[in-house]
C-alpha cells in the first residue's frame, strides 16, 4: 500500500468514525486527504504522505512508546485518547486541521483517534516497515535519531 492509499484509507476511516461527528462524516474525501497529508507530514505534490518517523518520535517523547509498538505490531491497536492525539501533533496543527475542514477541534481529534492508529498499523502491516529498520525498537531508534531525541 503506498502512502497516497494510506492517506485515503485514513480519510475514509475519519469520515466513518463516530467520533468525528455529523460534520466529520459529511466531509469531502479530497479535502480530508489534503488536510491529513498536511497534518501527518506529507505533501500533496507527492500524492500525500504519512511521516511515521515523526509520529513515532512524538509518541516516544510523550510516553506512548508501548502504544506505538501496538500500532506497529500485528496485534490489536491500543486506543488513543484525545489528549494523546493533541500531544502527538501539537495544538496548533490540530487547530489548523480542524479549521481547514470546518470542524470543531473535538470532531477533528475524534476522527483522528480512529484514523491515525489504523494508518500507522497499515503502513507497517506484514512487518514491511519494521523489518526494514530492525523491528519496533529500530523504528523508535530511527525516529529518535531523525529528530535528535
Amino acid at each position: 500500500m503506498d502512502m497516497g492509499d494510506l492517506i485515503k484509507m485514513g480519510a475514509t476511516m475519519f469520515i466513518n468514525s463516530k467520533m468525528s461527528g455529523d460534520n466529520g462524516s459529511g466531509l469531502d474525501i479530497d479535502s480530508l486527504v489534503s488536510a491529513l497529508s498536511g497534518l501527518t507530514g506529507g505533501s500533496n505534490d507527492q500524492g500525500g504522505g504519512l511521516d511515521i518517523g515523526s509520529i513515532l518520535a512524538n509518541m516516544q517523547s510523550g510516553g506512548m512508546a508501548d502504544m506505538a509498538a501496538s500500532w506497529l505490531g500485528d496485534g490489536e491497536n491500543e486506543a488513543i485518547s484525545s489528549d494523546q492525539v493533541t500531544n502527538i501533533f501539537g495544538q496548533d496543527k490540530i487547530s489548523d486541521f480542524a479549521s481547514k475542514l470546518g470542524l470543531s477541534e473535538d470532531e477533528a481529534v475524534g476522527g483522528l483517534r480512529d484514523a491515525i492508529p489504523n494508518m500507522v498499523d497499515k503502513a507497517s502491516s506484514g512487518g514491511s516497515i519494521l523489518d526494514s529498520i530492525g523491528g519496533i525498537s529500530g523504528a523508535i531508534d530511527l525516529a529518535s535519531k531523525m529528530f535528535g531525541r
